[in-house]
């Protein structure tokens, strides 16, 4: 007998067909052990098609924040006005709309900018900005408003113009928005330059001419030449009105409040004279005064009151 036929192996005792059933059944099991697998890691893995989940955050306040809403005030509220120290600033667009503001110095409280669309009766406040530390020259225009104000820590010259009333500010040319006055200077669009007098209390700069009014005079003087002094007194402001200024003076005997006066815009002497246009009787005859022209419709602020004349300020 042949001895290896007591160890024969398994494949040799079973039918084939059942070979074949039983790997079946393995392979099986190895799919599903896989699906299995995959699925469990699906659960817990990022998926790669999309972006993760949003990270859930957390705050110990969920209260909404508020825009606070500009409040209109008819009385002069504008930086330092009541201030009978401190000149002003006014600058009219038509008979409606106007800006205003009082001159302020680096050292002085914060500068303030506001906006009427009624013809004075209200104002609102705009903002220029945190870094803004004095302002000092101010013009508006139809097509935006612009502002000489001192920024940053050295309190820097600057012009900035707004093209939206004042919600956002971006740099402005030279010049645009007018001459600035501080105690001893004057800051014109071709740069800073000493005044032609120790106190100057306005000053006005067009495209060929410029104007000071100072506390016993006013100077003049054609592009850069020799400033020509006039000995007219208590000029307050001035406004352009083309071939002429438009003078507010205050103090006089002939009027018992703000006196509007004409002075030629050109070949001003020694011996210029102003002539009469009107008396605003209920502008205050001592304090800071402010006055601007708008075709024919003269803005005037003095003390707690705003007018418009119709006329230029002939009538009130």
């Amino acid at each position: 007998m042949d001895a290896r036929r007591g160890t024969r192996g398994l494949g040799r005792s079973l039918p084939r067909t059942t070979l074949v059933w039983i790997a079946v059944a393995v392979v099986a099991l190895i799919v599903v052990d896989v699906v299995l697998v995959s699925l469990a890691l699906g659960r817990t893995a990022t998926a790669q098609n999309g972006p993760a989940g949003p990270i859930p955050t957390f705050s110990s306040s969920a209260r909404p924040s508020v825009t606070p809403t500009p409040s209109a005030s008819a009385t002069p509220s504008a930086g330092v006005a009541d201030d009978a120290s401190a000149s002003r600033l006014l600058s009219a667009v038509d008979g409606k709309e106007a800006w205003r503001a009082s001159r302020t110095s680096c050292s002085a409280g914060k500068a303030v900018l506001e906006h009427s669309v009624d013809g004075g009766a209200t104002w609102v406040a705009v903002a220029l900005g945190d870094d803004v530390r004095a302002l000092t020259g101010l013009r508006a225009t139809t097509t935006g408003v612009s502002v000489l104000v001192g920024v940053g820590d050295d309190c820097a010259a600057t012009v900035r113009t707004s093209a939206d009333d004042g919600a956002t500010w971006a740099a402005g040319q030279p010049g645009a928005a007018g001459a600035g006055v501080t105690d001893t200077a004057l800051q014109l669009k071709s740069g800073r330059i000493a005044s032609p007098c120790t106190d100057p209390v306005d000053a006005y700069q067009g495209q060929y001419t410029t104007l000071v009014a100072c506390s016993d005079s006013v100077a003049w003087r054609n592009g850069t030449s020799a400033w020509v002094t006039a000995p007219i007194a208590g000029i307050q402001s001035i406004a352009d009105a083309g071939n002429t200024y438009t003078l507010a003076r205050t103090g006089a005997a002939t009027c018992a409040g703000v006196e509007v006066l004409s002075l030629p815009a050109v070949k001003v002497t020694a011996s210029s004279a102003v002539s009469p246009v009107g008396c605003w009787t209920e502008g205050t005859s001592s304090g800071p005064v402010a006055i601007d022209l708008a075709g024919t419709s003269l803005w005037a602020w003095a003390g707690d009151t705003v007018a418009v004349s119709a006329d230029g300020g002939a009538s009130w």
